[in-house]
């Protein structure tokens, strides 16, 4: 029996929001000795769905993506399915991204730009020993980060800020958020008193940098 353990394939689910990317990372797997891509998903949420439905071994999934971002669907997976272990492939090399990753759930952290070998090094790596980051990232993670947007904002400027960044105007996100136009003002005037920013493109900026919203 243990041989049969052994030898079972390594069950993957890949998420990324771009399909040539997702046909290059599964090409690259499907090399590999017993590993097996069960199923792909375009954003976060297919992403949590499918995990639900298939239960793989390993998540490989993008942060930036539509509809729910790689972050959130991670952390939804580790609340729900703490055994699925997870790592993010990912063009962000930022400690903050890293951190975020990890904080909510991923065991391992991988670039986009990393050489072939090193994806089949991180999945073994994230399967023998729970966890993986690529010597780039393992440096900067040494590296003192600056504060994330939780550090710097309440959850609802957060929120507003995400929104901001994604174009809508106030009345817009009033409604989305059931405030008045006015308590979105306010919020905005605090959001950019406490970061220290002058206009709506710098706040744009900051939500980019801080992975809030998709460049």
């Amino acid at each position: 029996m243990k041989n049969a353990a052994a030898s079972r394939p390594i069950r993957v689910v890949l998420a990324d929001d771009h399909d040539l990317v997702r046909s290059g990372i599964r090409a690259l797997l499907e090399m590999l000795g017993n590993v097996e891509v069960i199923a792909e998903a375009r954003n976060g949420q297919e992403l949590v769905a499918l995990v639900g439905d298939l239960m793989p071994d390993v998540v490989m999934t993008d942060i930036s993506m539509p509809v729910m971002d790689g972050i959130t669907a991670i952390s939804e997976i580790h609340a729900r399915h703490p055994e699925v272990r997870m790592l993010v492939l990912s063009m962000y090399d930022t400690v903050d991204f890293v951190k975020r990753a990890v904080a909510n759930g991923a065991c391992g952290y991988l670039m986009k730009d990393a050489p072939p070998y090193e994806l089949e090094q991180a999945l073994r790596s994230v399967m023998a020993t729970g966890s993986y980051f690529s010597p780039s990232i393992a440096q900067r993670l040494l590296q003192p980060s600056e504060p994330t947007a939780d550090d710097e904002l309440t959850q609802r400027q957060v929120e507003i800020l995400k929104l901001i960044a994604q174009g809508k105007a106030s009345k817009e996100i009033a409604f989305e958020l059931g405030l008045s136009p006015k308590t979105v003002d306010v919020h905005r005037a605090r959001i950019m008193e406490r970061l220290r920013l002058n206009d709506i493109a710098s706040l744009t900026l900051y939500a980019v940098r801080k992975g809030l919203v998709k460049p």
